[in-house]
């Protein structure tokens, strides 16, 4: 169902639109969830530490799929808010084509250079065949993972984040129950676990663009719609870019960061593959909810109002803050279960660095959302060089830091690069947003 972000009570729109949307993303992650779950519990650690290293990798790819995601959906929401419904089409198609072409030389590169990758991060013998398995078998379903991105983005520009949830509670814990299948039944392995993910995305990716294209037919449009158009490329590579670029320089960052942890050994190595899994299921739901809030503000920009942007800042930061909360306490009381939860009788060295990982990063979720959600407008606004200029404040801090750190402090020192690099970032995210806003609205 198609939904108006530019009517009814911010606060009260924002939560029944985005609260879909944190549900989506949990189920989501559920995917590298198990994935870690299941390697950890029915394999060994080293299938545990192989599927996290291989996971940094991935993130370059996941990279360009969310910012084809929000170049996609930010301009498809500004015209659906502005009414213009000939070119909202045509951003779709432009969008999905681009995308796919885009996919295709990933995967040509992913495939040529995947040893290249592994040895960049100074993968441990001991679990590079295993982490090559995997990275393998998760480049050959590339499309999927864009396609159905594409998907998402526009459901989201369409005010409709209940669809994709469906979808996603249906393929996750269909996933969950292939990993353990292939792996126990099946003896699969590591492979088992990349191909049970490869299975549940493309069911996800093909039942999503079905109901994409279908719904846009119920859409009114005049005469003739373009399937492509480079000027409304151009304004969708104006935001997806700046995205791609963020993210995929955060993804090298972290690669570079996995590779000062994998120097620290394969049972540090292990502990931070459960603890990053448990950070990034936190900090994909919060980006999550900050495209949602994205969706609102570009809505709310074609229609030319801007007040509802302002307050939907201070409704976004309740919302984020709401979630926070649980998580927070969740991540210092139960760390060690959690930690423990993904590998079957860990060393008491792999378990002390996760735990330690979560007691130090898990209070500062209260200051990442705060610039999330600020990010989420800037985004929106089209503001993507004052976005890129925290992100990168923030990416450059932390791999910086957990260099320099780490000489001195070991892995703890590592872990402590990330609240410092979120502070000072979320400082400059709000500062552009209110320098932004105030330009648009008189101060209350």
């Amino acid at each position: 169902m198609n939904q108006d972000l530019t009517v009814g009570k911010p606060e009260t729109v924002l939560w029944k639109f985005c609260l879909p949307l944190f549900g989506s993303v949990i189920f989501q992650q559920l995917y590298n969830l198990a994935d870690s779950f299941v390697a950890g519990k029915f394999i060994h650690e080293e299938a545990l530490a192989a599927v996290g290293n291989s996971y940094e990798i991935t993130l370059i790819f996941l990279a360009f799929a969310f910012g084809c995601n929000i170049g996609c959906s930010v301009i498809v929401s500004q015209l659906f808010g502005a009414r213009n419904y000939n070119d909202m089409k045509t951003a779709v198609y432009t969008s999905i084509l681009a995308s796919t072409l885009l996919c295709v030389m990933l995967m040509s590169l992913g495939i040529l250079f995947c040893d290249n990758l592994l040895a960049l991060i100074h993968t441990p013998d001991t679990i590079w065949n295993d982490s090559k398995l995997y990275l393998d078998i998760y480049i050959w379903g590339l499309p999927f993972l864009f396609l159905y991105n594409i998907a998402t983005g526009i459901f989201s520009a369409l005010g409709d984040s209940k669809t994709p949830f469906i979808f996603l509670a249906i393929s996750s814990t269909t996933n969950i129950v292939a990993d353990i299948l292939f792996v126990t039944a099946f003896d699969m392995g590591v492979a088992g676990i990349a191909w049970a993910t490869f299975m549940c995305q493309g069911v996800s990716c093909i039942l999503a663009m079905v109901v994409v294209l279908k719904r846009l037919r119920t859409i009114p449009s005049e005469g003739t719609v373009r399937l492509f158009s480079f000027t409304i490329l151009k304004k969708i590579t104006g935001i997806a870019l700046p995205s791609i670029l963020q993210q995929s320089f955060i993804s090298i960052g972290n690669m570079i960061i996995q590779s000062i942890i994998n120097d620290c050994g394969v049972q540090i190595t292990a502990g931070y593959a459960a603890a990053i899994k448990l950070n990034n299921l936190v900090i994909t739901s919060l980006t999550t909810l900050g495209n949602g809030i994205s969706n609102y503000t570009a809505q709310n920009i074609g229609a030319n109002i801007f007040l509802r942007i302002k307050a939907g800042f201070k409704a976004g930061i309740k919302l984020v803050w709401t979630i926070c909360i649980p998580l927070v306490l969740l991540y210092m009381v139960a760390g060690r279960f959690l930690i423990s939860f993904f590998i079957d009788n860990p060393s008491e060295k792999t378990l002390l660095s996760g735990v330690q990982f979560l007691l130090i990063v898990a209070p500062f979720y209260f200051v990442i959302s705060v610039k999330l959600v600020a990010d989420g407008i800037l985004r929106g606004a089209g503001l993507m060089k004052q976005f890129m200029t925290s992100t990168f404040t923030d990416l450059v801090l932390r791999v910086l830091l957990a260099f320099l750190l780490s000489k001195s402090f070991g892995y703890i020192g590592i872990w402590c690069a990330w609240p410092i690099g979120w502070t000072i970032a979320m400082f400059l995210s709000v500062l552009f947003y209110k320098k932004w806003i105030m330009s648009k609205c008189l101060p209350e």
